[in-house]
């Protein structure tokens, strides 16, 4: 598969079989090992192997107009923001449950923005992220002030409010033309070597027959508009002084299931709606992607999007390029608060070009890279409660 448009399955789905390599370990914390490559364009292809619940699920990803994107599926920063308002509705559920507090209609809705500054060509480039506004609206007679407290401890204890609550010095290291090279400006971590990843992703089936097809969907598509801020090409600009803006709002299904709608505000983008359900250890029936499972992916589509980007602005196209990001953590349950580990990210890249470009691809994609800077700034998570 070349393309999304190649491949005969849904945008999501649980894998069945993923060789060890692949596989995250199972070593006392949560470790999540996501493998991620490029597609054509701005397509790319995710596969994220959770260690603690041995569940895996691929997922493929797009951008819009404003990167000349076939937008057939969601962009990177959906995924984290999905991630981050299912792991706080989860710790959020569990708490409510513990302290027996009920409810009839609950949701939690979740505006993030990012900035993009500088150039590309003068590597002044920086991406960052600005604080997060989250808003409870729940059916409740429970003190408002009580679930307001509810919802701050329920955020600290998620691995994600670790993320961003912390400053994480994130390593790489880097694979350019079939050879190891030191690394530039960011930090080291050690190689991991030669991997097949494109048998890897061919390889790929789905590992339950029942549809899976409405785990990820497009619900309504972006408008196209030329010539303006945030419309079709502008994000591919070398020199950008823009905000980003997206919101997602997550609802309790009947079925305990969670549903997400995430919308992109700045640039102009789509409407795409996720599901996630929770583990069967965690107390879920694991019929979709977990937050965590949908954080990763986000990550690492995010910092392969920087790539292609910067690639593209600086007109020394790659010829391939994959990475495998590993994540640990310590998921304290609603109790306490989690712990994150800074994320090792192991990066494939294939050019015809010297191995100073390579540093610099690496470089100027982690700087620009929105997640990674919600990895090494503490992000602020601002909450407000409405009891309705």
């Amino acid at each position: 598969m070349t393309s999304i448009q190649d491949s005969p399955f849904p945008l999501a789905f649980e894998v069945d079989t993923l060789p060890d390599a692949f596989r995250a370990p199972v070593n006392g914390t949560t470790a999540v090992r996501t493998t991620a490559r490029a597609l054509q364009g701005m397509q790319k292809e995710a596969v994220v192997s959770i260690g603690p619940t041995g569940k895996i699920w691929r997922m493929v990803c797009d951008e819009g107009p404003y990167l000349n994107g076939t937008d057939l599926a969601p962009f990177p920063l959906a995924f984290f923001c999905t991630g981050m308002v299912n792991s706080y509705m989860a710790a959020f559920c569990n708490l409510l449950e513990k302290y027996d507090i009920s409810f009839r209609q609950i949701r939690l809705k979740q505006d993030n923005y990012y900035s993009m500054e500088g150039s590309a060509i003068a590597g002044t480039m920086t991406g960052s992220a600005l604080p997060v506004q989250l808003q409870l609206e729940i059916d409740s007679d429970a003190d408002p002030v009580q679930l307001t407290s509810l919802l701050r401890q329920a955020v600290d204890s998620t691995p994600v409010g670790a993320l961003l609550a912390s400053v994480l010095a994130n390593s790489f290291s880097i694979r350019h033309n079939n050879r190891a090279i030191s690394n530039g400006r960011v930090e080291q971590c050690p190689p991991i070597g030669e991997l097949a990843h494109n048998e890897l992703f061919e390889a790929l089936s789905p590992k339950n027959t029942r549809d899976t097809a409405e785990i990820i969907s497009k619900i309504r598509s972006a408008a196209i508009h030329e010539g303006v801020s945030g419309g079709v090409g502008s994000s591919l600009a070398s020199n950008q002084k823009r905000v980003l803006h997206m919101q997602g709002i997550c609802t309790l299904q009947s079925d305990g299931m969670r549903e997400t709608l995430v919308d992109l505000y700045s640039p102009i983008g789509s409407q795409f709606r996720f599901l996630s359900d929770n583990s069967v250890a965690n107390g879920g029936q694991g019929r979709a992607p977990c937050g965590l499972a949908y954080l990763n992916a986000g990550i690492a589509f995010c910092f392969l999007t920087q790539i292609g980007r910067y690639a593209h602005i600086r007109k020394k196209l790659l010829k391939d390029y994959f990475v495998v990001q590993d994540m640990h953590c310590n998921d304290a349950g609603a109790s306490a608060s989690a712990d994150m580990n800074a994320i090792q990210t192991h990066v494939w890249l294939d050019s015809g070009h010297d191995d100073d470009y390579a540093r610099q691809v690496v470089d100027m994609s982690e700087q620009t890279c929105f997640l990674h800077a919600a990895c090494r700034m503490p992000v602020e998570v601002i909450i407000k409660a409405i009891s309705e």
